[in-house]
């Protein structure tokens, strides 16, 4: 079983990459979110709904370089997970 140092691994955690936060319009991303949109020049604070902010990544990510594409792609699915988990009917 392998042991491991928990004073070291807790160096190493961005806790604040995750930590939410709430947008102009009421809405919810995290640290790391908002970066990567900032990044690529994504006005998030305008958009009313996470699905806006989607159709904005999806409008430009055919044009960048892959590893961008995987980047912006990551942040896309994040966002569409979390929106569809608070907005689903349960």
């Amino acid at each position: 079983m392998t042991e491991y140092n928990i004073k070291e691994l807790l160096e190493v955690i961005d806790f604040e990459k995750n930590k939410l936060q709430e947008t102009k319009q009421n809405l919810f991303l995290t640290n790391y979110e908002i970066a990567v949109l900032k990044k690529y020049h994504i006005d998030y604070n305008n958009c009313k709904t996470a699905k806006e902010i989607l159709q904005k990544v999806e409008s430009i990510i055919s044009d960048l370089e892959d590893l961008e594409q995987e980047e912006l792609d990551q942040v896309s699915m994040s966002i569409a997970e979390r929106d569809y988990y608070q907005n689903t009917n349960k």
